[in-house]
């Protein structure tokens, strides 16, 4: 003979979400990359927290329309507070995004709300006037 059942069963905890892991098969075209980017942009809202896996195996020989489309995916991540991580880069692509400057970019962890861009609030430098910042004369001024 069982025992009485539980007044309050335990609640099943939360389901969590899966990570976020786009796909990118051969050909990728620069036409594809709004698409691809607009599904990037699903996928990171559906996921839970953490950067978005793009999985470059299925990309074959890489070209520089696959390494806009990275790095255009990695700005929309980017803008979304999270990074992305390459998953089965060879050595063809990586060589490419090394070749373009972008092997750092695309594999670094993005801090939350910055983008690839520069930081505002920089300052000017040295001897350089500020954009936006014009010097007058007043009538009357004593020469410098």
């Amino acid at each position: 003979m069982t025992g009485p059942e539980p007044e309050n069963p335990p609640m099943p905890s939360p389901a969590v979400p899966p990570p976020a892991v786009l796909v990118l098969a051969q050909p990728v075209t620069r036409a594809e990359v709004a698409r691809l980017c607009e599904r990037l942009t699903a996928l990171a809202r559906r996921a839970g927290p953490g950067p978005v896996t793009v999985d470059v195996g299925g990309v074959g020989r890489p070209d520089l329309a696959v390494v806009e489309a990275l790095a255009r995916l990695r700005l929309t991540a980017g803008r979304l507070g999270r990074g992305i991580q390459l998953r089965n880069a060879r050595g063809e692509l990586r060589r490419l995004l090394a070749w373009t400057g972008l092997d750092e970019a695309l594999t670094a962890p993005a801090a939350l709300g910055h983008a690839l861009g520069p930081e505002p609030g920089g300052e000017a430098e040295q001897r350089e006037e500020a954009l936006g910042v014009q010097e007058g004369v007043e009538p009357g001024d004593p020469a410098p």
